[in-house]
């Protein structure tokens, strides 16, 4: 039998994959960036637009591999 991930997810949170990601928006000031590992990348480019959207910053976001990982990587900018 399967377990289910029964996590509760809060407003900000990503989960492009189906796997929860938590960032410490708080933390991200301007110049910032951070990096979601994903295979889905439109889900967690639609994701991230939504949260800065609700904070109301602005920012560039790039589709790539690091280190050998596919993501997003997004910059807060002015």
């Amino acid at each position: 039998m399967m377990k289910k991930n029964l996590e509760i997810l809060r407003t900000d949170d990503l989960y492009p994959d189906g796997v929860k990601i938590t960032v410490d928006w708080a933390d991200m000031i301007v110049g910032s960036s951070i990096f979601i590992p994903c295979v889905d990348t439109t889900t967690a480019k639609n994701q991230v637009k939504a949260v800065f959207k609700g904070k109301k910053w602005d920012y560039i976001m790039d589709i790539r591999a690091e280190s050998g990982i596919l993501g997003v990587r997004v910059w807060r900018t002015l």
